[in-house]
């Protein structure tokens, strides 16, 4: 009967056990065997508390230290020249080389994991590269948990996906002699696992949810032939998630496997078609649970999904997962004491998910009226969000329905505006700024902490964070920095600081998720209807501009960025939550240029990362995100310079976008790429300004005046030297002083020693 199975686990632990371990480890307080201690009682813990919620198929190789897509690269010693692996097994400090770089060798590149939040480290593909069965981790892990007396099925992810996400350093080296390298270590680690007495593996192929070319679709085919040829004793489930098969549907359902997991949260529109056109031989994994979203369940919904399955499939053919691997999500529900209940009982984390999975699975087994009180309870949640009060606001509906043309545009075209905001700042050639946040030091943290817990007043709490803000401001005035920032030493998170000042916004203690590495965020949870009651950033951004005489920067987070890093309400269309957030960006960019701030910057770090995973779905989406940057930015007059960011992105399939958001300035992450993001920019003939990020701030090394002057020196190629501006990839917030000071430093120097070449 109907199986209850899980993709993944969050493994930074509820409290963030990994986190701490692996930055003490980083900053040489615990050994590397008291990191894999506790990294062994984290995934112990984990895996019994999934059997203990009766989940039938268990993951394991789902947890990682860093990622799991460098933990891929180590199994397939896939690993980059510069590292001087000499083979055999990867350690720790080659891994965490990779990840965050050192002081002789730069990190790998990272970007987002397809529309998510969370980061990867980019394979990177080179000539000559050995591959190898590198890393025994997955086996070890399966292992373990068979110790523990816990059956589980090890993941790994796909070779066609993993060859889809890397990139080819070398030229010359074509996609396919990197697959049928590969493909032989895919093999071997099979056989290992099933030699460990492993009885299934998932693989993970998200890529079957692309757009795929005649070259990828004929990967797929080729890739598991040979593995189906090679290896015919244990079974192989393809897990698909984000999206839907579509034009894929025939492909993934001719492929050699016993099993495909489709995603029927972000695609319910699959279902009929799968439902109709898989094979006999193959079994059909269902996901209903949203791994992406903490929303509780519509229980009878879902059942009546698995119900259809079931009927035409037989049971033994049909298993009950979430749409995607549960890392999106936070741990645990149970541990939020301070949520309001109403609110709260609309909720399901990570653990709560695994219950709801396993009262799916039961209704299927045994009948709806064998789970009578759980559809009972899960129809009153559905009908709560339905009339609640706490969720609708008509003064909001009003405002959104009375929009008009003339709020999306701004009074002049660039050129117009460039030449007044030129004269009014008179900054120099390659000015200097940074892109918000500096080092969120423990005493600031502990600041906050103390004033959150209602252990210091609110006038001792804003003297010492204005204190800090006047450190960050001299800081920047002695080191020569052009257009300066506040530091922001009052944010927790550039989106949960907005979110915390605006309705329809909910926050958790412990609502952990990864980004990436040990970088966790709490992501603020959208319920209702969004409006800013005050203003929210202007005290203190009056108060730094009060502190001296250069031009500082108004610091706000965009509204698809807010968006993007929040758990979207999902009972109406994320683009009219994106409107309502808009609009209260639009009223603080107002009240900003009111008080005098000359230079506002609206981040839109994850307005790439917001694209649908198909081409097809990008332009409706493109039109909305878009229109909602221009919404909360062209309330301003042409004297004001409006500045925005953007993280990790490739940018080159919507460069014509990312224009006709009309920023006047617009600052990227450019240095692990060596300026390759640049590229973009430059094809497109980018008529507006840019800051092509110098110093990469997701790596503890500290960048040479001369490696910021090569890159400024590549800019200086391509852009017009009236374009260039000069800033770090990203905010500061967890670098420390020690980099950050040095760093900075070396960047101005850059900039002025550039200034004397011109």
């Amino acid at each position: 009967m109907p199986k209850a199975s899980n993709l993944g686990y969050p493994r930074i632990g509820a409290n963030r056990e990994l986190k701490k371990a692996t930055e003490a480890y980083w900053r040489k307080i615990i050994s590397a065997s008291e990191l894999e201690r506790e990294a062994k009682e984290l995934r112990h813990k984990h895996w019994k508390l999934q059997l203990d919620a009766g989940i039938d198929i268990i993951p394991s190789n789902d947890f990682s230290f860093y990622d799991q897509v460098l933990d891929m690269i180590c199994m397939l010693g896939c690993v980059p020249k510069r590292y001087e692996w000499s083979g055999g097994d990867v350690n720790l400090d080659t891994y965490f080389a990779m990840a965050r770089g050192s002081d002789e060798v730069v990190a790998m590149e990272m970007t987002k994991w397809f529309d998510t939040n969370y980061h990867y480290i980019v394979p990177e593909f080179e000539k000559d590269m050995n591959f190898a069965f590198s890393s025994t981790k997955i086996v070890d892990e399966y292992l373990e948990a068979k110790n523990h007396g816990i059956e589980t099925r090890p993941v790994l992810i796909g070779p066609v996906t993993f060859m889809q996400l890397g990139k080819i350093k070398d030229e010359g080296l074509e996609r396919q002699d990197i697959m049928e390298a590969m493909l032989p270590v895919y093999v071997n680690i099979l056989k290992d696992l099933r030699n460990a007495g492993a009885k299934s593996i998932q693989i993970d192929e998200p890529a079957l949810v692309l757009d795929l070319c005649d070259g990828a679709k004929d990967a797929f085919i080729k890739s598991y032939k040979y593995i189906s040829n090679e290896i015919s004793d244990i079974d192989i489930m393809i897990a698909t998630y984000f999206d839907g098969l579509r034009d894929n549907t025939e492909l993934a359902l001719s492929l050699p496997v016993d099993t495909i997991h489709i995603d029927l949260v972000r695609a319910r529109g699959q279902f009929e078609e799968i439902l109709e056109k898989i094979p006999d031989s193959m079994s059909l994994s269902l996901g209903v649970v949203d791994g992406r979203n903490i929303w509780a369940n519509d229980i009878s919904d879902s059942l009546s999904l698995i119900e259809k399955a079931k009927e035409k499939l037989g049971g033994e053919r049909v298993i009950v997962a979430p749409s995607c691997s549960l890392l999106h999500c936070p741990a645990d529900l149970n541990i939020e004491d301070e949520l309001d209940k109403e609110i709260k009982s609309w909720m399901a984390f990570a653990k709560q998910k695994l219950d709801e999975i396993f009262v799916i699975a039961k209704g299927a087994r045994a009948g709806r009226e064998s789970i009578e009180q759980e559809i009972i309870i899960s129809n009153k949640i559905v009908d709560s969000r339905k009339t609640s009060i706490l969720i609708h606001n008509k003064g909001v509906r009003n405002r959104i329905s009375s929009l008009t043309k003339e709020m999306f545009n701004r009074k002049s075209d660039f050129s117009g505006r460039q030449a007044i905001q030129h004269e009014i700042l008179n900054l120099p050639l390659y000015p200097t700024t940074s892109i918000g946040s500096f080092p969120q030091t423990k005493e600031i943290r502990e600041t906050r902490s103390s004033y959150k817990k209602k252990n210091i007043s609110y006038k001792e709490y804003e003297m010492k964070m204005k204190k800090e803000i006047e450190k960050v401001v001299r800081f920047q005035e002695d080191i020569g920095m052009d257009v300066l920032v506040h530091g922001e030493p009052e944010r927790n998170d550039m989106v949960e600081y907005f979110g915390e000042q605006l309705s329809g916004f909910t926050f958790t203690k412990n609502g952990w998720v990864q980004s990436y590495g040990s970088r966790c965020v709490k992501p603020p949870i959208i319920y209702g209807d969004v409006e800013r009651p005050k203003a929210m950033t202007v005290k203190w951004a009056e108060y730094a501009q009060s502190l001296t005489n250069k031009v500082m920067k108004g610091m706000l987070t965009g509204p698809i960025t807010i968006l993007q890093w929040s758990f979207v309400r999902n009972d109406q269309p994320r683009a009219d939550t994106a409107a309502q957030i808009a609009l209260a960006i639009r009223d603080e960019v107002s009240d900003l240029e009111k008080a005098g701030i000359k230079i506002i910057q609206i981040d839109e770090a994850a307005i790439r990362e917001g694209l649908p995973i198909r081409k097809d779905d990008w332009g409706e989406y493109l039109k909305w995100a878009v229109d909602c940057f221009k919404l909360a930015s062209c309330v301003v007059e042409d004297k004001t310079q409006i500045h925005t960011h953007m993280c990790y992105s490739e940018f080159n399939d919507i460069i014509d976008s990312i224009a006709a958001m009309d920023a006047d300035v617009i600052s990227i992450e450019t240095s692990r790429s060596q300026m390759e993001l640049l590229d973009a920019f430059v094809e497109f003939k980018y008529p507006n300004e840019i800051g092509p990020g110098v110093y990469d701030i997701h790596s503890p090394r500290v960048p040479t005046v001369e490696e910021i002057e090569n890159l400024l020196q590549k800019a200086t190629k391509v852009l017009n030297v009236q374009q260039i501006w000069v800033n770090p990839d990203c905010g500061l917030k967890t670098r420390s002083w020690e980099e950050v000071e040095p760093a900075l430093r070396n960047m101005i120097e850059a900039a002025k020693n550039m200034r004397k070449k011109i």
